[in-house]
Formats: C-alpha cells, sequence, structure tokens
C-alpha cells in the first residue's frame, strides 16, 4: 500500500487528479488547495456545481484549519455516527476558491477508511472527493468496474482497486449545522 500512497501523492503534488476508493463509493480527488487542479474536476465532470464536491479531511483538527465557524456539535456527532457522515460547515478558508459557494460553506467527511486515511495523513492537506461519475449519470456504486471509461482515461492515477477495502457503496448522509448550532438534515 505504502507505494500506492506515494505515487498518488505525487499526482497530487503535481496539480494530479486521482481516481480512489473511499469508504463510501469511488471518488475522483485532487488536492483541494489548488484551484487549476478543482477546475479539471469540474471539467471532467462537466459540472460547475461547487455543492457537489466535498473534501476528506484527516481528523477534526485538520477540518479546524480550513473551517473557521465549525460549531462543536458538528464534530459530537461526527464522533457517534456509525455511517459515512459529511458535515456542512460554514466558514471555509484556505482552499482553492472555486471550491468554496457562494455562501462559503464546506462539505467534510473523515473517511473511515485504511487507505484514505494513510493517504490524508501523508499527504498533509484535504483531498477533495466527488463521485466517479459525469455530472447527471448515475454514480458507480459498486465498484471501480462501474466508473465510466471517460472517468478512467481523464484522470492522472487509478489507485488499484485492492486496497478498496469494503465501502458502504452509497452516498454519506450529508447534515448542515450553522454557525448558531442549527442543524439541517441534508441527506439520510
Amino acid at each position: 500500500m505504502e507505494k500506492e500512497i506515494l505515487r498518488a501523492i505525487e499526482v497530487l503534488r503535481e496539480g494530479g487528479i486521482i481516481l480512489y476508493p473511499t469508504d463510501t463509493v469511488w471518488g475522483i480527488g485532487c488536492d483541494a488547495t489548488n484551484a487549476e487542479a478543482v477546475e479539471r474536476i469540474y471539467a471532467l465532470k462537466r459540472s460547475q456545481n461547487k455543492t457537489s464536491m466535498l473534501v476528506l479531511c484527516r481528523d477534526a483538527d485538520m477540518i479546524v484549519r480550513y473551517v473557521n465557524k465549525a460549531p462543536g456539535i458538528a464534530f459530537e456527532v461526527m464522533e457517534m455516527t456509525e455511517k459515512p457522515l459529511t458535515l456542512i460547515l460554514e466558514g471555509a478558508v484556505g482552499l482553492a476558491p472555486n471550491l468554496i459557494p457562494e455562501e462559503g460553506t464546506l462539505g467534510v467527511r473523515v473517511p473511515r477508511h485504511d487507505f484514505c486515511h494513510q493517504l490524508l495523513r501523508k499527504f498533509g492537506k484535504p483531498i477533495v472527493s466527488t463521485s466517479a461519475n459525469i455530472s447527471g449519470e448515475p454514480t458507480p456504486l459498486k465498484g471501480l468496474g462501474e466508473v465510466s471509461r471517460e472517468i478512467i482515461d481523464g484522470v492522472d492515477y487509478v489507485v488499484n482497486p485492492r486496497f478498496q477495502g469494503k465501502p458502504t457503496c452509497k452516498p454519506s448522509a450529508i447534515i448542515a449545522f450553522g454557525v448558531r448550532g442549527e442543524v439541517k438534515i441534508i441527506r439520510q
């Protein structure tokens, strides 16, 4: 796994985009601080929908470096949940500007996935995660075999599927948290 992680990091540092397994479904990713790489993902997916892309972070400490208005309740909920959960938090900072919607929110998730965790730990920055499909087409839920040739050919590196682990094979739940403790369930 070490060689695979080092190769993925090399591609990310060069501004490339990767196709990689997560705890939910296969994702397209890049360095979340690199606006050119983010733009390449939008072009590949044929989308400019900033709310469709979230970032994976190693842990709560990484999240608070890139979101400056995260209420404590969000982290409590994240700790309690058994299923993959994306938090929508206000006050995104330090990321590619084309990744942040006008309202300044950011979708973040801490994956419970060995490959992702090691990749994030060694890379040291958030990684974009968006489903590996063209916008409007079905999300590939059963693994790399469902990802279209256009997506595979459009990325700079495809992680070996043997590191897929045991994903949930469905998108994460999404909960938005306001700075005053407001909570809105977007997807269960």
